[in-house]
């Protein structure tokens, strides 16, 4: 396995012109400016990235991925695809924190075969269809925006869940119980982890309030000229909520780019009519539903014109819950609809001012 593959630390010669513009509001925020007189002594060291050594109980698989699904099934077990990539924080805290637990490992290794996929990597993978992918292409045929990004597949190679990004170990338990279980021919993931979770010790009953959030009734519909839209989708008694709101939603950056959004609330379990952006009128649980709100919080990112662009549906630090926000605000997706590529050059960028980035700040 090449840990040394080009991932978070990979520096990229383009980028995009309308980065270059949120780039400068960016780099004031962390103390500094894109035009400076002169040039900067130093350029930022890049902080937060972890190398990870993969566990040896993880499949030695060819990447023949049909394959590797008959194998699974002829022995009663299934396959969960791992998507990762060098120098991932999270991926670290993956791998390192829940996956090393001893009830965790034994669990996985229970019924599953782990197959490492590295969205940088050139390995020949061959899909369940036959066609030939490097893993970099493939991981971009199944738009994999995060790491990790885990894919569980059924005995036939369907896909029965998929966590994009980083859940913590209660959450992926959650998750693991949901595929383990079969609760996917059933219910969703929502509904399942409802009836496993109980209210956490210190836990508001009330949803956080905060001042940039729009008062109901909400009209989603976008009017030309409409800022991008935010719906942060979060339920009563939610602490990863309340971390979120106090961690990177407090911090000035964030702020600062949430100004650039119409800003919604919505209650994952209300009955509250809203109107769409599609200018359809519903109660809000089952726009969170229909959207497949599978993790709280999270925040769904809507361009101007109401289409979904990305989401924020795991365990994120500040400088990748800003990244986000850029990403819509300045139009990057646009032209880049990488979102790791995007988030390497807005780090370069800022680094290239003499300014540290820290991506598990």
């Amino acid at each position: 396995m090449d840990m040394k593959t080009d991932g978070f630390a990979k520096s990229l010669v383009f980028i995009p012109q309308a980065v270059s513009i949120a780039l400068v509001a960016a780099a004031m925020s962390f103390g500094g400016s894109l035009f400076a007189a002169e040039a900067p002594s130093r350029h930022g060291a890049l902080l937060g990235a972890k190398d990870t050594v993969m566990p040896e109980w993880f499949k030695e698989s060819f990447l023949d991925l049909e394959e590797d699904v008959a194998e699974a099934e002829e022995q009663g077990r299934r396959v969960i695809l791992y998507f990762h990539q060098a120098g991932c924080p999270y991926c670290n805290a993956l791998i390192e924190d829940v996956f090393a637990l001893d009830e965790v490992e034994r669990s996985i290794r229970a019924d599953f075969d782990v197959i490492e996929i590295n969205i940088w990597g050139d390995r020949e993978v061959l899909s369940l269809n036959g066609k030939a992918w490097t893993e970099k292409a493939f991981s971009a045929s199944l738009d994999v925006q995060f790491t990790p990004t885990l894919i569980f597949l059924g005995e036939k190679g369907e896909v029965v869940l998929r966590l994009n990004g980083y859940l913590p170990l209660q959450e992926f338990n959650i998750a693991l119980d949901f595929v383990k279980e079969r609760g996917y021919e059933k219910t969703t993931l929502r509904e399942f982890s409802r009836s496993k979770k109980t209210k956490p010790d210190g836990a508001l009953d009330a949803m956080i309030s905060a001042p940039f959030f729009l008062s109901p009734p909400y009209d989603l519909t976008r009017a030309e000229g409409a800022k991008p839209l935010a719906v942060f989708f979060e339920r009563p008694s939610c602490k990863r909520c309340e971390d979120f709101h106090r961690g990177p939603i407090a911090l000035d950056e964030t702020r600062g780019l949430l100004a650039g959004f119409d800003v919604v609330q919505i209650d994952t379990e209300s009955d509250r009519l809203l109107v769409t952006p599609e200018g359809e009128r519903v109660q809000s649980s089952k726009w969170a539903k229909r959207l497949n709100i599978i993790y709280t919080p999270t925040v769904v990112l809507f361009d101007a014109e109401g289409k979904e662009v990305i989401r924020s549906e795991a365990f994120f630090k500040s400088f990748h819950v800003q990244s986000m926000l850029d990403y819509v605000l300045s139009d990057a997706w646009v032209g880049e609809p990488r979102f790791q590529r995007y988030i390497s050059s807005r780090a370069d960028a800022i680094r290239a001012q003499g300014i540290d980035v820290d991506i598990w700040r």
